[in-house]
């Protein structure tokens, strides 16, 4: 288990937008952009998802976002925070508090071997982070 000692500066979070996040989900989930026009039955084209995953739309609609979220079985809410349509909620306990899942792959499949691997990588980072703070 890892330790919690070793705090992440709020500075080195990793911020990913919409399209960027939709292109990876969809990357993990080996579709094509046809194959999620067809999924979607036809309610999000395969050209307007590629100007969402290739940012050249930043908000699509709602029913868009809906549309998505059940076929990759992601977050509906996480896409509308994702596209500025509201803002995350955090209640005054979770201000203070990280949270220390794998959330940034949560979405993704992840084989337990690749899990691993991460959970070492950052065990990693924390250290050379811990480090750094002593010299």
């Amino acid at each position: 288990m890892l330790s919690d000692s070793a705090n992440i500066p709020a500075s080195t979070t990793v911020k990913s937008s919409l399209g960027k996040y939709l292109a990876s989900i969809r990357a993990d989930r080996k579709l094509t952009l046809r194959q999620v026009e067809e999924a979607t039955n036809k309610e999000v084209s395969n050209a307007y998802l590629s100007q969402i995953e290739n940012e050249k739309i930043l908000k699509p609609s709602p029913n868009i976002l809906h549309a998505l979220s059940e076929i990759y079985s992601v977050s509906y809410e996480l896409l509308m925070q994702l596209a500025g349509y509201i803002t995350a909620v955090s209640t005054e306990k979770d201000a203070g508090t990280r949270h220390g899942r794998l959330a940034t792959f949560a979405e993704h499949n992840l084989t337990s071997d690749e899990e691993a691997e991460l959970m070492r990588y950052l065990q990693f980072i924390r250290n050379r982070t811990a480090h750094s703070d002593k010299t």
